[in-house]
């Protein structure tokens, strides 16, 4: 990786393109009626992936970018989800059928913060809701800090095969800096639960960039986690927006690293990742090489959505939850962000939908390409745009941003197909934005792209 490179265009603020378009164009002219018509429009022969949000916590980690709340009573909890329950049912009546599942995953916030019997309840709607697979993908987000016996021991009754942990940092300086102190044994005892309960697909999430971070210490986070052996390896750079998440300005801005020491991090992180066996995926994502989502990748059948790369091949996503975002063949749509606004929706029998985005056939041209960027570092313009209908010329022509990327070496173009070079796949945020026909860089709304 280039370090020059790092810093011309570390800098910029630029999409994670878990969608395209992303959130911030989402519209309320998408509402509860364009949802249900969507609903109602699936396919007969159509599967779906759902995604749960949870958006409670027992306290705020600083550096935290996920629609939560700190929340002491179980009681606003067990509220919470009977009105989940409810939205399960009502999306399920407006298809008119149980849709086949094949992956379900729990997002949040702590999704392992409500109570055993709670989860099981859960699960239970939503196989009575849906037909979910016997060979479904089942996905729990979990802090290793609150995790007890009696709740692995309910993920294990209702089906549940992987877990994705989140470890951020084993460093006590950046835990204390971040506000969220978890010792390695705690981790490893959480893992030790899994493994016994039979749930073997493990997650671990490193964060690098956060404050007081260093090189050394990051790779000391990397060897310890090694120890516990995951499969599956998430390493994001922190997204410092505090003018959107009020409690980031708890983080002294002064002690975060730079454009290149974050640089430094990711390319430690990710060589020291390899050089213990695991496959890099896309922008940030290991694996080890029988994984699933390594041997995606070696096929080219990667995909991404917004829970990051995914093996999950299904064109419909089901979101259920305060600010949960589901997408369609139609195009995108998201639930009431605020609890209370959601409940009360759900509550008088309408959909939560919120706003949303109706896809054009530009939008999803643009989108296929950027997807195959972002999984697998290039794009077969030609073939892309030739299903599409369109031509590869004047994609190109569009994308005045990939100029100087080609003049900078981040890119080669080898007649319509275009591929991120070895040495700059850091930067493959940059060169998805180069098609990104709604991007303002005006608008400082996402992270920095190293």
């Amino acid at each position: 990786m280039r370090a020059d490179l790092a810093t011309s265009y570390g800098e910029e603020r630029l999409p994670r393109y878990t969608s395209y378009p992303t959130a911030p164009h989402f519209s309320p002219a998408i509402g509860e009626g364009a949802y249900a018509q969507w609903l109602a429009e699936l396919p007969a022969a159509a599967s779906a992936s759902l995604y749960l949000h949870v958006p409670f916590c027992r306290e705020m980690c600083w550096y935290c970018g996920c629609h939560t709340q700190i929340v002491r009573r179980d009681g606003l909890i067990a509220a919470y989800l009977r009105t989940l329950r409810s939205e399960i049912a009502q999306v399920s009546e407006t298809i008119g059928r149980r849709i086949k599942v094949e992956h379900i995953h729990f997002g949040g916030g702590t999704p392992t913060i409500m109570a055993p019997e709670a989860f099981a309840e859960l699960m239970a709607a939503m196989r009575q809701a849906f037909f979910v697979l016997p060979s479904a993908e089942i996905a729990v987000e979990i802090d290793p800090r609150t995790l007890t016996a009696d709740m692995v021991e309910a993920m294990r009754l209702s089906g549940v095969n992987r877990a994705s942990l989140g470890v951020q940092s084993f460093d006590p300086v950046v835990q204390r800096a971040i506000n969220r102190v978890q010792s390695f044994e705690q981790t490893a005892s959480v893992v030790d639960m899994l493994q016994r309960a039979g749930i073997n697909g493990i997650n671990f999430d490193l964060i690098y960039g956060l404050p007081h971070q260093t090189v050394a210490s990051c790779l000391d986070t990397v060897r310890r986690s090694l120890e516990l052996g995951p499969d599956r390896f998430s390493v994001f750079g922190y997204a410092h927006v505090p003018a959107f998440k009020k409690h980031q300005r708890m983080i002294n801005e002064a002690v975060l690293p730079d454009g290149l020491a974050r640089h430094d991090q990711a390319c430690a992180i990710a060589n020291a990742l390899k050089e213990a066996g695991y496959v890099q995926i896309g922008l940030d994502h290991f694996a080890r090489p029988d994984d699933s989502m390594a041997v995606a990748f070696e096929q080219r059948t990667l995909r991404r959505n917004f829970q990051g790369y995914t093996t999950d091949k299904g064109e419909v996503l089901l979101g259920f939850g305060a600010s949960a975002i589901g997408h369609l063949p139609q195009g995108y749509v998201q639930n009431e962000v605020q609890i209370g606004a959601y409940a009360q929706s759900i509550a008088a029998g309408h959909l939560a939908t919120a706003k949303g985005y109706g896809l054009t056939d530009d939008d999803r041209l643009r989108a296929d390409i950027i997807e195959r960027i972002m999984c697998e570092f290039s794009a077969d313009l030609g073939d892309i745009c030739a299903r599409h209908g369109a031509e590869a010329g004047a994609m190109l022509k569009s994308a005045s941003r990939l100029k100087p990327l080609i003049s900078d070496g981040v890119v080669r173009l080898d007649g319509d197909r275009i591929a991120v070079a070895k040495d700059s796949r850091f930067l493959v945020r940059s060169v998805a934005a180069a098609f990104d026909a709604h991007l303002d860089p005006a608008k400082q709304l996402h992270s920095r792209a190293v």
